[in-house]
């Protein structure tokens, strides 16, 4: 899965930053949320495989599912805590029936999907799963489809509500006069209804609703379960939003005006007509969600948003949570839900909220940026109320690693960038489950996590043992995120021998526990005459439902040994084990007393580099038969050669076209420093290097024409000639051609009693460099002979002239050109 995540990285990424150049300027509406119809059209396709786990030092589990487009939902099944369901923009979906693997099975929707999923479970376990439909381009309402078993096969989908944007569900849960209706709203503010448990969907109701974000929720009216159906809806200016809620006491025949709130302005910084934190569009939903518990709260009435502190622009949001005990008519003073201390200085925003429905916790997750000094990465933190809102518990880091917020390589378009626009939670009686998107891998990594939590480590990841033997490992919980339920164990086998058994067992039979931290010991024995082999024994840690649950795998090695090969030059090298050629890391099981026969090759030349064999990290040779007897990891070691290439226009050269070890001194040059060709005598004036860690001589007198020298990569060296020696003071700069002829001021200037004079030939020619004093008379002459094109300079010694303005001259075949110096004695 690792492998599979990586590519998955690296494809996304490729295909999003095309994406991103040519959606960089789409016509971005900041009054709507959906994906924008011309991106619809081009999105990079879901990639999915096994779900992965990944665990950080401290023993806690993020569970990586796939890549997707962002923007999630999910819900658990409150007839089976292990089943949960979650759907990614557009279509993208995920499902576990263990509360632990996860697979996909996206239904088949019949008519064109705009994506924002959201999804429901009624009280008999049925899967509801709303998307937004589009005729043409333009959204016109949604679809809904129906699961009976999480998922695995889909019932099929039906026409749902009316609108153009964000649409949201809920379903009753409850045992009421209204169980298992379903309820859905949708911008521009429909409100539809299914009283047949999603065979069909009605619109009941319409109200008032501008600004995407419309939501609904159920909860009880008094004794009666189910008996309060809400939307609230999102209406006004985009940084001045009035929240208007709507209560119904008839399952959704009717709704009444319950009351209209101005609780938020900004988030973040306006970009665009948007709220944004850095670069990341976002917008202050109102999340709400209702006590249907029978606990002390039952009936309150959230209301959960993210806003600046203080409520401007460019300031930086905070999470708060606002309740109310009269059907939303009034509201309490708003509770902070994150208690960083410089709250200030720190981003909160995307909130997601769940309110338990058997005890009455109400759960919140939200990005956080308290963990980055400069506030543009992020992690996932959460929280919860035992109290109905008044106070939340101290707040936990969910995510295992942080994330930069501004995903250029993800994917999303547009200024501020669409990057998903919502994420979710849920929950079931010990436990929530959360889902977002993550951009650790610079791409729209979906994840979920469990909290409260417990962290699971082992003390081993291998074991070796021979028949009749047996192994301890210790299964511990170091440390617990505000999990306070017990965690029972189990243990199994991946696989079992063809003959003799291997038992697993607790010691003592203690195989759960109640206080943290703590361990318990896993004894795994082999009988007699155990085939050998590799035995993975899978543990397994649940909370009292089944959920949170993680598992870790021990390698049981019976009568056999892992033998690990690999070199250190990568894919570089291929090597073989038994015959079978490798260019990655392998890993090997043998049966004990086995003959393996391991080769790797003498050299790999590839390119301008040449790997050269330099010993086996067991001091083998390049080909050793190894008899089997314990676990054994084996380099082959190649020291690294570079080819040096020589090329010279005249006479010959030595230490060319070789390889030699970066490590060691090697010598190079000409044979002759004058070569005859023809009519022309040409002399050697030096070496050019070109690539990195080449030699150039450092000047033209070609006094260097034997080199010791130390290769670091792979170089060409050209060696200059000219046709005639220069006269002393010359020095040919560089052979390579410049685009004009040029003289330069001469350095320093004024000077005493030396300067270097500079120029540029474009051809050969002929050249002459004389000096004149202030009346025009010749003083000196510098060059008089015939030069190859190339950069040339020329020393001028005044020792022998008096303080005054002096004039130099260069004329060539094609080119004069006189400047003028200062000698000051």
């Amino acid at each position: 899965m690792k492998k599979i995540l990586l590519v998955a990285v690296f494809i996304l990424g490729v295909l999003s930053i095309g994406l991103q150049d040519q959606y960089f300027s789409w016509d971005d509406d900041p009054n709507q949320d959906h994906i924008p119809f011309e991106m619809l059209n081009n999105l990079p396709d879901h990639v999915n495989g096994p779900s992965d786990v990944i665990t950080d030092e401290d023993g806690y589990d993020n569970i990586f599912l796939g890549i997707d487009f962002a923007e999630p939902h999910i819900s658990m099944n409150p007839r089976n805590p292990l089943q949960s369901f979650t759907a990614f923009n557009t279509n993208g979906t995920h499902a576990t029936i263990d509360g632990y693997n996860w697979f996909s099975n996206n239904p088949n929707f019949g008519v064109p999907i705009s994506g924002d999923p959201v999804t429901a479970y009624d009280s008999l376990g049925n899967l509801y799963y709303d998307n937004m439909r589009n005729s043409g381009g333009n959204i016109i309402g949604t679809q809904v489809a129906r699961s009976t078993n999480n998922s695995q096969t889909w019932v099929g989908t039906v026409t749902g509500n009316t609108g153009n944007d964000k649409n949201w569900i809920a379903a009753d849960q409850s045992t009421g006069p209204y169980a298992n209706n379903v309820y859905g709203t949708m911008t521009p503010g429909n409100i539809m209804r299914s009283t047949n448990q999603g065979a069909s969907f009605s619109i009941v109701a319409s109200v008032s609703n501008n600004l995407p974000g419309m939501m609904t929720a159920v909860g009880p009216d008094g004794a009666t379960s189910g008996g309060s159906v809400y939307v609230v809806t999102n209406t006004g200016g985009s940084f001045t939003p009035v929240y208007t809620f709507y209560r119904s006491t008839n399952g959704g025949s009717s709704f009444g005006f319950q009351s209209s709130q101005q609780f938020v302005n900004y988030v973040g910084t306006v970009v665009g007509g948007r709220h944004s934190v850095q670069n990341m569009r976002t917008r202050p939903y109102p999340f709400i969600t209702a006590d249907n518990s029978f606990g002390p709260n039952r009936g309150r009435l959230y209301l959960v948003y993210a806003k600046n502190d203080p409520d401007i622009d460019g300031a930086k949001p905070s999470i708060y949570c606002r309740y109310s005990n009269d059907f939303g008519t009034n509201w309490s003073s708003p509770v902070r839900v994150n208690d960083d201390g410089n709250y200030m200085s720190n981003n909160h925003f995307m909130p997601a909220t769940w309110c338990d429905k058997e005890t009455g916790r109400l759960y919140v997750k939200w990005m956080d940026t308290r963990d980055c000094p400069t506030s543009d990465s992020s992690l996932i933190y959460a929280s919860y109320s035992t109290d109905g809102g008044a106070t939340f518990v101290q707040n936990q880091k969910i995510s295992g690693q942080k994330f930069k917020i501004d995903c250029s390589t993800c994917g999303g378009g547009g200024t501020p960038r669409y990057q998903g626009d919502y994420d979710a939670i849920t929950s079931n009686a010990i436990t929530s489950l959360m889902v977002w998107t993550d951009f650790r891998n610079g791409s729209f990594g979906s994840y979920v996590a469990y909290y409260p939590d417990f962290a699971m480590k082992t003390n081993i990841t291998e074991a070796n043992i021979n028949n009749g033997q047996s192994v301890n490992i210790q299964v511990s919980v170091p440390s617990v995120k505000q999990y306070g339920n017990s965690v029972k164990f189990t243990a199994s086998l991946d696989s079992t021998p063809v003959s003799g058994s291997i038992n697993l067992s607790f010691q003592g039979g203690i195989d759960s526990l109640t206080s943290f931290p703590g361990n318990v010991t896993l004894v795994a024995t082999a009988s007699a005459s155990v085939t050998p082999g590799l035995y993975p024994v899978r543990i397994s840690g649940r909370g009292p439902n089944g959920t949170p649950v993680h598992q870790r795998v021990v390698d049981l090695l019976v009568n056999a040994s892992r033998v690990t090969v690999q070199t250190n030059r990568g894919s570089a090298v291929t090597y073989m084990v038994n015959g079978t050629p490798y260019n990655t890391t392998s890993s090997h099981v043998f049966a004990n007393g086995s003959n393996v026969t391991i080769s790797a090759p003498p050299s790999v030349t590839s390119g301008s580099t040449k790997y050269i064999f330099n010993n086996w990290s067991n001091s083998g040779d390049t080909t050793q038969i190894l008899n089997v007897s314990q676990n054994i990891e084996l380099t082959a070691n190649y020291k690294i050669a570079f080819q040096l290439l020589v090329n010279s226009s005249q006479g010959h050269t030595f230490g060319g076209g070789q390889f030699y070890d970066s490590a060691s001194t090697f010598v190079f040059g000409v044979t002759d420093k004058k070569v005859i060709n023809g009519n022309d005598t040409f002399y050697y004036r030096g070496f050019n290097g070109l690539g990195v860690g080449a030699y150039t001589s450092p000047d033209s007198n070609g006094t260097d024409d034997s080199i010791s020298w130390n290769i670091s990569n792979a170089v060409v060296e050209l060696a200059r000639w000219t046709l005639d020696p220069p006269p002393i003071g010359i020095q040919q700069i560089s052979s390579e051609i410049p685009n004009k002829f040029d003289l330069y001021q001469n350095y320093p200037n004024p000077f005493n009693p030396e300067t270097k004079i500079r120029y540029d030939l474009a051809r050969n020619t002929d050249v002459h460099v004389v000096i004149y004093d202030i009346l025009g008379k010749q003083v000196g002459e510098l060059v008089n002979q015939k030069q190859n094109a190339g950069t040339y300079e020329v020393s001028f010694d005044g020792s022998q002239f008096a303080s005054g303005i002096y004039f130099y001259k260069i004329v060539t075949n094609e080119f004069v050109q006189v400047k003028r110096m200062l000698l000051v004695k």
